[in-house]
């Protein structure tokens, strides 16, 4: 059997019952309520993601944030985002954190010691924590 690209989803050949099936569920607007929304955003400014090649350099370095480090880089992202950052580096303690500020994504981590000599490029800002 065969595959069919059909808007965008991948179906067997011959299956278009499922086709079907995608089809009225996607005429179907789902609503979203506001208290939703407003709790997404709220969750959105409390929370930050440590990309998989951070979370490597971090063990890689012996480096370790506890409950309150993570506040404390949270609120630098906050920060930056208020101020229409983009990509920045985050200098908290002995630690340079490169941070997509608009992901909210920790994309690598440098200790004080491997950063010697290093130049950070592609960064519009700077945030010490």
């Amino acid at each position: 059997m065969g595959y069919r690209v059909i808007n965008g989803k991948l179906h067997l050949i011959g299956d278009f019952k499922s086709y079907d099936k995608a089809k009225n569920t996607e005429t179907k607007k789902t609503t979203t309520s506001f208290k939703d929304v407003l709790e997404k955003q709220i969750n959105t400014k409390e929370s930050f993601v440590i990309s998989n090649h951070a979370a490597e350099r971090l063990r890689q370095r012996n480096i370790s944030f506890n409950e309150t480090d993570m506040k404390n880089i949270n609120e630098g992202i906050n920060k930056a985002e208020e101020k229409g950052c983009q990509e920045s580096l985050i200098l908290y303690k002995d630690t340079a954190l490169i941070t997509s500020i608009k992901n909210r994504t920790i994309i690598t981590a440098v200790d004080k010691e491997s950063s010697k000599g290093n130049v950070f490029t592609n960064i519009d800002s700077v945030i010490m924590i």
